[in-house]
């Protein structure tokens, strides 16, 4: 019985850590980001910069934090979607400042409803579940005064933040 102890210790040993895994390190765990792109309504095949662009998330009353806000130089930017509705409001403002006298808002404000159905995906144990988008669909109230003059959706699915899902024309 004294040789078999060591013997049946040194085995659980074995068994105890060949069965520890390492720590799992997560590089593709984040929900994909909705990419747009900005076009030329006259040559739409030019990418064409928004000047002074402001992108605020309407429920929530919050600029998006995945751009630079009021940049002059973007022709795409990446904006979260929600997750826990099938639907996102944005306000997109072009030439957007803040009036000195009374600290309000100017610009250009066109407002985009984003809907979609969201799919959740599980990645690995570290980076757990992201939320995929598909039937992706983008209104856009008629009105005179929209700065946008038309939207494409080149990609029905949002998977990745690596292509662009909607063109916008201006």
């Amino acid at each position: 019985m004294k040789k078999i102890l060591p013997i049946l210790l040194i085995a659980f040993l074995f068994f105890y850590v060949a069965s520890c895994e390492k720590d799992d390190i997560c590089v593709d765990g984040d929900t994909p980001l909705l990419v747009i792109g900005f076009f030329d309504a006259d040559n739409p095949t030019e990418p064409k910069e928004v000047p002074s662009l402001r992108v605020k998330e309407v429920v929530l009353d919050q600029n998006i934090n995945t751009i630079t806000d009021r940049a002059s130089n973007l022709d795409s930017i990446g904006i979260p979607l929600r997750i826990d509705t099938t639907s996102t409001q944005f306000s997109f403002i072009t030439n957007s400042a803040d009036d000195d006298t009374t600290g309000e808002e100017t610009g250009n404000v066109d407002i985009l409803t984003v809907s979609y159905s969201m799919q959740e995906k599980f990645v690995s144990r570290a980076c757990g579940i992201v939320a995929n988008y598909e039937e992706i669909n983008v209104a856009l109230p008629d009105n005179p005064e929209n700065w946008i003059k038309d939207i494409d959706v080149v990609q029905q699915k949002v998977e990745n933040s690596n292509n662009i899902h909607v063109k916008i024309f201006h």
